[in-house]
C-alpha cells in the first residue's frame, strides 16, 4: 500500500512538472497589434503592406462592442496581424498627424469636432465605427461602416487582404472563394 501511494505521488509530481513546462500563451496572442497611423506609415515605407484602420470615437458604443466582440476574435486577430498593419484612429483626436509631407489637424465645431485625417479616410462620411482598408501605396480601397460580428468581419478582411476585391464581387467571394479557401480554417 505504501509503495502504491508513493508511486501515485511520484506520478502526480512528474505530471505536474511536465505540465508546468508547456509553453503558455502570451497576452499578445489572439490580440491585434495596434499601431498609430504614423507608426504604420513609417513601417509601410520600409515594408509595404495593406492597412486596416479602425476609425472610432470615445463616445461610440458600437465601437466598444466591435473592440470587445470582433477585434478580440482570435481568427480575426491572427489574419490581421499576418496580413495588415492595424491602426486605431480616434476621429476626434486633437493631436496633429504628419504623414510624409502632409499634415492633418483637428477641426473644432462647437462642442465637438473631427480630425481631418478621419474625414479624408471616411470620404467626409463621418460614421462610427468605420473600418478603412488601405492598399500598400496608402490609397483607400474602401471604408466599411458599421458594427460587424467576427464571422462577417473575417470575410471582409480576407476579401481585401487576399486581393479578391480585384477579381470578384463580395457576394460571389462569400459563397465561393471564402467558403472554399477560408471557412474551414
Amino acid at each position: 500500500m505504501n509503495k502504491l501511494f508513493s508511486l501515485v505521488i511520484l506520478l502526480l509530481v512528474v505530471t505536474g512538472g511536465l505540465v508546468s513546462f508547456r509553453p503558455q500563451p502570451t497576452k499578445e496572442e489572439g490580440k491585434i497589434k495596434w499601431l498609430t497611423i504614423e507608426e504604420a506609415f513609417a513601417l509601410n515605407q520600409k515594408t509595404p503592406r495593406k492597412m486596416v484602420v479602425d476609425v472610432y470615437t470615445d463616445w461610440c458604443g458600437w465601437c466598444k462592442v466591435m473592440d470587445r466582440k470582433t477585434f478580440s476574435n482570435p481568427a480575426v486577430a491572427d489574419y490581421i496581424n499576418r496580413n495588415y498593419y492595424a491602426v486605431k484612429l480616434d476621429a476626434e483626436q486633437k493631436a496633429d498627424i504628419v504623414l510624409g509631407k502632409d499634415k492633418f489637424v483637428y477641426v473644432g465645431q462647437g462642442g465637438r469636432g473631427y480630425h481631418q485625417l478621419a474625414a479624408a479616410l471616411l470620404r467626409n462620411q463621418l460614421s462610427y465605427p468605420t473600418v478603412v482598408f488601405l492598399d500598400e501605396k496608402f490609397q483607400v480601397i474602401q471604408p466599411v461602416a458599421g458594427f460587424m460580428e467576427a464571422p462577417v468581419f473575417h470575410q471582409v478582411i480576407t476579401f481585401f487582404g487576399g486581393d479578391h476585391y480585384k477579381k470578384e464581387p463580395f457576394e460571389q467571394f462569400k459563397t465561393s472563394t471564402y467558403a472554399q479557401k477560408y471557412a474551414t480554417k
